[in-house]
């Protein structure tokens, strides 16, 4: 049977090269979440197609490790994304809009990030859906929002699929 014999040089040669790779990669800076972008008047829902700069409530935007950002009309579609075991993707960022500082009518700009952020389920203010989950980035604002117009704050991780139920909107609204 033959004998193999330890040649540092072979080890050198071999291991420090793989070495430096995994050294160098688990101290490489990590990319930067992509920025939120902002809503123009041709930006349409993905799920539905509506316009998003038609309908009153903060919107969101998924953008995924692969493909260009989803855009949502409300932030009940996104939660009914995000929350979807068959829909799971690896995503970069999720952003909503601060309604703390955006108007509600005609919210522009103000994005923050979505899994930060503090939602007020079951106020009386309608989204383009119908009932939504307003967003905060500031845990005063929601309860201010939520004094005023009902509802329950809650946390991201708070929010179930069951809450994130898309039966209430336009399927509803006999008036579309």
């Amino acid at each position: 049977m033959p004998r193999h014999r330890l040649n540092f040089s072979n080890i050198v040669t071999t291991a420090l090269p793989l070495c430096l790779i995994a050294l160098f990669s688990a101290c490489s800076p990590q990319t930067a979440p992509p920025q939120a972008q902002e809503i123009t008047a041709g930006t349409t829902c993905t799920l539905d197609g509506m316009l998003l700069s038609d309908y009153p409530g903060p919107k969101a935007q998924i953008h995924y490790a692969e493909g260009p950002p989803e855009f949502f009309c409300d932030t009940v579609e996104m939660f009914s994304i995000l929350l979807r075991p068959e829909s799971q993707r690896r995503i970069r960022a999720v952003y909503t809009q601060d309604m703390g500082q955006a108007g509600w009518k005609q919210p522009r700009g103000h994005w923050i990030d979505a899994r930060t952020a503090y939602f007020v389920q079951g106020s009386t203010l309608k989204g383009s859906m119908g009932p939504t989950f307003a967003a905060f980035e500031r845990r005063e604002d929601a309860e201010a929002f939520s004094k005023k117009y009902g509802g329950k704050v809650l946390r991201f991780a708070e929010v179930t699929l069951e809450m994130a139920d898309l039966r209430g909107g336009a399927t509803h609204d006999e008036h579309m």
